[in-house]
């Protein structure tokens, strides 16, 4: 029986932007569903609630449910699966997630009222992550490493970059791997090595280093 992949995108978006990897991965055989949620506006409780619920519904039908988030939405997975000892088994890859908290973010929020805002109920977990992850599932990182995005804006990144979060910011200890693809933040999305890497790690457990 196919597995199924739960896709989550980032803060400010919606489902429509993860179009392309959901064929792509369609492509590769898995059956894909785009979880669709207000990232500013909905609570991380009725976020979380609303995402557990789609995981048990979609496990009575496949032994495995993965998730795959970009961004924000790679932690609210992680979120998910820290906070659920119930949900069934499957491998979680994040693209571009900041999982050890968003510099960015916390430059963004003291720039007053008007970036806290923006930021929304999840403000906490963007702008601090975790600290380490040492959940059962195996969770794998894509990383960008092209400068090109809103964050530099809000000031200097220190080292290797998408244009939104740090690499170093996604390497989160306790994770199964970790690869860079050379795009920027939004670019994870529309990558094709970035699907390849998805697609890799969903089977596999790890990634095909061939990106760096």
């Amino acid at each position: 029986m196919t597995d199924h992949v739960i896709l989550l995108h980032g803060l400010w978006m919606r489902g429509f932007a993860l179009l392309m990897l959901h064929r792509r991965l369609m492509e590769a055989g898995l059956r894909v569903h785009r979880f669709d949620y207000m990232s500013v506006a909905a609570t991380q409780p009725r976020i979380l609630g609303s995402l557990e619920a789609r995981i048990h519904a979609l496990a009575q039908e496949a032994p495995n449910v993965h998730l795959v988030g970009h961004s924000l939405g790679g932690l609210l997975a992680l979120r998910a699966c820290a906070e659920d000892a119930q949900l069934p088994p499957g491998r979680v890859v994040c693209l571009g997630a900041p999982l050890k908290g968003s510099a960015a973010a916390r430059r963004f929020a003291g720039m007053g009222r008007g970036g806290e805002v923006l930021l929304g109920h999840n403000r906490e977990l963007i702008e601090h992550g975790f600290e380490r992850w040492e959940g059962p599932r195996e969770v794998g990182v894509v990383a960008g490493r092209l400068p090109l995005g809103l964050g530099s804006v809000l000031g200097q990144f220190e080292g290797d970059n998408d244009g939104c979060v740090t690499v170093e910011e996604t390497r989160l200890p306790g994770i199964a791997d970790h690869c860079i693809v050379e795009t920027n933040h939004t670019g994870l999305l529309f990558s094709h090595e970035a699907a390849r890497q998805v697609i890799e790690f969903l089977h596999h457990g790890r990634f095909g280093h061939v990106a760096g």
